[in-house]
């Protein structure tokens, strides 16, 4: 499956490297075991606010996204960049679909592991909405601050 890469506000083919993953199931019970690992796969029911300054040491945390229903992983990626303070790269793997990557972006994630042939697409899905109207981790103004700005300007 092609890797997708955040790079500013488009989407580009990345080379996929080599990485040593690890389930938080298998980190979290022996710790010493895995120090080589270089990424971290996050099941969507686990619980990721208690991770703190943990998981500095990956620098990928891979987020299973099992189903495109089941939503717990936007938050699992919303709550490791504002709460947890995670920098390093959010990928998204397994139903990730077209219409659910500029969501994806907004809560954080900016890899995904994306279907080969939609992949084309996916760099269009990223413009389909030139307005937001909530704050998030992607930093974009949200419509209402826009017009106060623009008013307060006047």
């Amino acid at each position: 499956m092609p890797l997708l890469k955040l790079q500013g506000d488009r989407l580009t083919p990345a080379i996929e490297e080599a990485k040593n993953e690890v389930s938080l199931e298998d980190w979290r019970s022996d710790r010493a075991s895995h120090a080589d690992a270089t990424a971290l796969v996050i099941s969507n029911d686990a619980d990721v606010t208690d991770l703190g300054g943990d998981v500095s040491g990956f620098s990928t945390i891979i987020l299973e996204f099992p189903a495109f229903k089941d939503g717990r992983a936007y938050s699992q990626a919303r709550l490791l960049r504002d709460r947890v303070g995670y920098t390093g790269e959010i990928r998204a793997r397994g139903d990730v679909l077209r219409d659910q990557l500029l969501f994806m972006v907004r809560c954080g994630v900016d890899a995904f592991e994306f279907p080969a042939p939609d992949a084309e697409a996916a760099e269009t899905a990223l413009g389909e909405f030139s307005f937001v109207y909530q704050t998030s981790a992607d930093g974009a103004a949200p419509v209402w601050k826009r017009r106060l700005d623009r008013a307060a300007a006047a």
